[in-house]
């Protein structure tokens, strides 16, 4: 089958960074479905895997998000059949949707939205499935609550923040402030519902303050230590604060005056460890779906870069790392 592949830990930059190659096709496990790839998108996990982790088998393929057609189950599947239109967000053990075909383990796996092509669909489970999982299991809210109280949201316009906006707005009754700094990404966490805005560089106190608000939730999506000390500021004593990216240092002893409570979510957690709770995945993917289908939550693709090839991923790597993505880049399948 074809693939896209990398050889070594690599800069975007360097000379075949990603390879176009010939891969063998998956075995189908007793759990798994067989998918054939109509559709992917690109994360930051994407490119952090690519620049830090060498293959176990090479070239390794990289990409988790994805939608497509099932061709195979496996003996113990039972929630799925050949033909079914499905989405998912994958395993980080396991290689990569930047292939043909790919394998999966049904728990957590969704129904692709019927309103949706292949390549849209493929832009929402792995940030649904991290909004969803900071909502309402790091942070512990139940859906309907939340009145009177207000979540702050740092990096509203990316994927992740795109969808949790949404998802606070429609299944809690949080009041939501979310951070842009560009007239475009103000925009865009505006059309995503968020309630108030401010700028992620200036000081987030200071905003925070003048708005005369005391978010009891804080969701740091990037550059959590540069915001940490005026998070800590903030917040609601009792608060909690949540965070998805990679600080080296960070004072959590600062957070014991206010008695905060600190998590992080990593919506590969359950498939990495074969959790008793693994089809809370598919669950939630389903729910998202019928959501998005009843016109409830709105597509986050804002960008197809065409289809899957070296060429391509090279371009949406690229952008990737830029910091410049706003919702999600998209990728038809072969």
């Amino acid at each position: 089958m074809k693939a896209v592949g990398y050889n070594s830990v690599c800069k975007i930059t360097d000379q075949e960074t990603l390879i176009d190659f010939e891969a063998e096709e998956p075995t189908v496990g007793p759990n798994d479905l067989l998918v054939q790839v109509k559709g992917i998108s690109v994360n930051p996990v994407d490119t952090k895997v690519r620049s830090r982790m060498t293959p176990d088998k090479k070239p390794g393929i990289l990409g988790y998000d994805a939608a497509g057609i099932v061709k195979q189950i496996g003996k113990n599947v039972k929630d799925y059949n050949i033909s079914d239109e499905v989405f998912y967000a994958g395993d980080i053990t396991r290689p990569g949707t930047n292939a043909e075909l790919h394998t999966v383990d049904e728990r957590i796996v969704g129904k692709k939205p019927k309103s949706l092509s292949f390549a849209e669909a493929a832009g929402l489970p792995l940030t649904s499935i991290t909004a969803w999982e900071i909502l309402f299991d790091s942070l512990a809210i139940n859906e309907g609550d939340g009145k009177g109280e207000h979540i702050l949201i740092i990096g509203g316009a990316g994927g992740v923040g795109s969808i949790l906006i949404q998802l606070a707005k429609k299944l809690t009754n949080l009041t939501v402030i979310a951070t842009a700094s560009r007239p475009e990404t103000t925009e865009w966490v505006k059309k995503m519902g968020a309630d108030y805005i401010i700028d992620h560089h200036k000081s987030l106190s200071d905003q925070i303050k003048t708005l005369n608000i005391e978010p009891r939730y804080v969701v740091s999506l990037n550059k959590t230590e540069q915001h940490f000390t005026s998070i800590v500021e903030l917040i609601k004593p009792r608060g909690h604060i949540a965070l998805i990216d990679d600080p080296q240092n960070l004072d959590i002893n600062s957070i014991k005056p206010k008695a905060l409570s600190f998590s992080w979510e990593f919506m590969f957690t359950r498939s990495m460890f074969n959790t008793h709770d693994i089809n809370r995945q598919q669950e939630l993917l389903n729910r998202v779906s019928a959501m998005i289908d009843s016109g409830v939550l709105k597509s986050t693709v804002t960008k197809n870069l065409g289809k899957i090839n070296a060429e391509t991923l090279i371009r949406a790597h690229i952008i990737q790392e830029s910091g410049t993505v706003i919702g999600k880049n998209v990728l038809d399948g072969y």
